[in-house]
């Protein structure tokens, strides 16, 4: 068969289609079974090593270098080839030569659970013998009343030399197993500092075995979407990059030190694509993996040249196999998906009743981009999971609310197109429809129920917000910048000081992301103003620019104090945290009063022990104070400009600052009859939003 020539058919999944969970190689007490898929070979060599190999990559013609054992595989039912081994053979090595009408490829193994330095060679492992002490005990905290995501790369939550963190384990899985790292004045870093955050999940960056780098060059920096190795943990954050088994013992250290501090872990999944079109997978079944249009020309929606074929069923056999791979080994309470518009709801919603089947109803957390970088021919009677598709997808699987980040903070492609908190104009509705988790908008973005909202204003991806905002907010302080010709030091400057008029616009941001219905998510070090110097995609950039500068949280401290406080605030408010699909009834009251200003009322009774029964709720964008009148009750001022979760009497009324917002609550203690819906959206002067 000519390479690249197959040409799928469904009556190939009936004939092939594999459904054991035994692919790959299986060491048990006294027997080894090395098993792989390739349906069109007509031999099967496995070749034996005892060291690893520190190449960079593979080539699909090369052979052997070093001295090797060759064992034929015996060929078993829809296309499985196989050998067994009388004997335990945790820490060989080996990859495959498949033998295809004349041709012969070598491949490491695409389910291959352990490998060496870089992924080029696959290994055996025994993962009872990769459990670091008290593993099998790990468990995941218990569920909060709210899902606070954090976002974090493994490398720059440790990198920088301020951490606190051993130099050995700076950037690397150890880092976390650190309880109590600090700056030198003691203020807290990485661990310690997750803890006294209070974040519920700690969504980490890809954290499989990714290419493009060299695992051996810490100078060296990645985000990982560039998949090689979809089972075993990428060896660039192990301390031994050449023994396979270490990185998989130190990722679960991490995991396991996570959920000692209280912390759900999510791993960041990119099932979309391959790092490159010539994938061990696509070596095993030339044609099968990989989507493609009719001429044979590879499908690009993933802006990488190397879509998953997703659809097919040993295609998604394989990704539904590796979630539930990494939930059981790793013990992992989420996952992320990228460019989730790329897979399909059948799979998503598959994964989902899997997950649930197994480990409980929900316990698992699932969210993605409901996007895809480019147009991408899917199979016959599937659906893209793309935003516009929401209806068809499980009321579990949360989606990225890119309507919510917009509105909020700008365009993320237009750096000087502003949001609501930066001087856009005309967005007073649409930012009352985001605090209502988009149930009550007449068009538009609208999902099932709260549960499939994930709020953000900010992610690796693009502009941090700080960044953004200075594009927006500080654009005077850049034309003032150039019209004194300042020296670029001064420029470096606005990005690492606490600028005041930009400290406003980020606290006002992050209040009303907070007080959006839906999960809540954002990037690490977002509270302390994060910067990466403009750099608005820093994928491959030195770790100096993308790792958290722990002394910023000292500078930045009054913002830090204004996060957690939102934080530990919202977790108290059962009305937000409610993702039922009546959630939205809970808003009421919507009203625009003037440009830059609105309100709302938040009901907050009902699940949930609160102090205050009703919320009111007003984001001021604009340049002058706004003059609140109080409804009756006894009111307490729970966040303004200055503090979040702060305990302030009001009465009669208030008087919001410019660029703010204030979040009240009506005290339980003074008992009186709730006004009508309509009473009390009478008691806020401005013009009603009667949508």
């Amino acid at each position: 068969m000519k390479e690249g020539t197959f040409q799928y058919a469904r009556s190939f999944d009936e004939k092939y289609e594999y459904r054991g969970k035994d692919l790959g190689a299986e060491c048990h007490e006294d027997t080894t079974c090395f098993k792989i898929w390739a349906p069109l070979a007509d031999q099967v060599e496995l070749c034996l090593y005892e060291q690893g190999t520190h190449i960079r990559r593979l080539p699909p013609d090369s052979r052997p270098e070093e001295e090797c054992s060759r064992v034929p595989l015996g060929a078993g039912e829809r296309g499985v080839w196989s050998v067994e081994f009388p004997r335990n053979m945790h820490g060989v090595y080996y990859d495959y030569l498949i033998h295809r009408e004349g041709r012969v490829v070598r491949t490491a193994d695409p389910y291959a659970r352990a490998c060496s330095h870089n992924g080029c060679r696959s290994m055996a492992v025994d993962l009872k013998r990769t459990n670091p002490e008290g593993f099998e005990e790990d468990r995941a905290p218990g569920r909060e009343p709210e899902t606070i995501i954090y976002e974090l790369h493994i490398k720059d939550f440790s990198h920088d030399p301020d951490s606190g963190i051993p130099e050995e384990y700076r950037g690397k899985y150890k880092a976390f197993t650190v309880e109590d790292s600090a700056l030198r004045e003691g203020n807290p870093t990485c661990m310690a500092y997750l803890k006294a955050l209070g974040v519920t999940h700690v969504h980490l960056l890809p954290f499989f075995d990714f290419g493009w780098l060299d695992e051996a060059d810490d100078g060296q920096f990645n985000w990982g979407y560039d998949p090689v190795n979809y089972n075993v943990p990428e060896g660039s954050f192990a301390t031994d990059t050449g023994d396979g088994a270490v990185r998989i013992r130190e990722c679960k250290e991490m995991i396991q030190a996570l959920h000692k501090a209280g912390l759900r872990v999510v791993m960041d999944v990119v099932y979309n694509h391959t790092h490159e079109a010539d994938s061990w997978l696509e070596r095993t079944m030339p044609g099968y993996y990989a989507r493609r249009y009719e001429d044979g020309t590879l499908s690009d929606g993933s802006a990488c040249g190397s879509d998953m074929a997703v659809g097919r069923a040993m295609v998604d056999n394989y990704i539904v196999d590796s979630v539930l791979y990494w939930a059981r080994e790793y013990h992992l309470d989420g996952f992320r998906f990228d460019l989730m518009g790329l897979l399909t709801t059948e799979l998503m919603n598959r994964i989902r009743e899997e997950l649930d089947a197994e480990f409980g109803v929900g316990e698992k957390l699932l969210y993605g981009e409901p996007w895809r970088a480019n147009e991408s021919p899917m199979e016959a009677g599937t659906h893209a999971a793309l935003k516009a598709n929401i209806a068809h997808l499980h009321e579990t699987i949360a989606v990225f609310c890119d309507d919510t980040r917009d509105v909020i903070k700008g365009d993320v492609f237009e750096p000087e197109v502003p949001g609501f908190v930066n001087g856009g104009k005309g967005l007073e509705k649409s930012v009352l429809d985001a605090a209502a988790g988009w149930q009550l908008n007449e068009e538009g973005f609208h999902p099932q129920s709260c549960s499939q909202v994930i709020n953000y204003i900010s992610a690796h991806d693009n502009f941090t917000l700080w960044d953004k905002l200075l594009c927006t907010v500080g654009k005077t302080l850049w034309e003032k910048a150039e019209a004194n010709a300042r020296p670029d030091s001064w420029k470096e400057k606005i990005y690492a000081e606490p600028v005041r008029e930009l400290l406003d616009a980020n606290k006002l941001a992050a209040l009303i992301c907070f007080t959006c219905q839906g999960h809540l998510f954002f990037q690490a070090g977002e509270e302390f103003g994060r910067t990466k110097f403009g750099d608005e995609n820093s994928f491959r950039s030195a770790p100096e620019i993308n790792m958290l500068d722990w002394r910023r949280s000292l500078r930045f401290g009054e913002l830090l104090d204004y996060y957690k406080g939102l934080i530990a605030l919202r977790k108290s408010l059962p009305g937000l945290c409610d993702k039922s699909s009546r959630a939205a009834e809970r808003i009421t009251g919507r009203t625009v009063r003037r440009e830059g200003v609105v309100s709302f009322f938040v009901d907050n009774g009902g699940a949930g022990k609160s102090d205050w029964d009703k919320l009111l709720i007003l984001y001021n964008a604009s340049d002058t104070p706004e003059l609140l009148e109080l409804p009756e009750g006894q009111w307490v001022v729970l966040a303004d400009k200055s503090a979040a979760d702060c305990r302030k009497q009001a009465e009669g009324r208030i008087q919001a600052a410019p660029q703010s917002g204030l979040i009240l609550g009506r005290s339980t203690i003074y008992n009186i009859d709730r006004p009508a819906g309509g009473e009390m959206q009478s008691l806020l002067s401005g013009q009603a939003d009667r949508s």
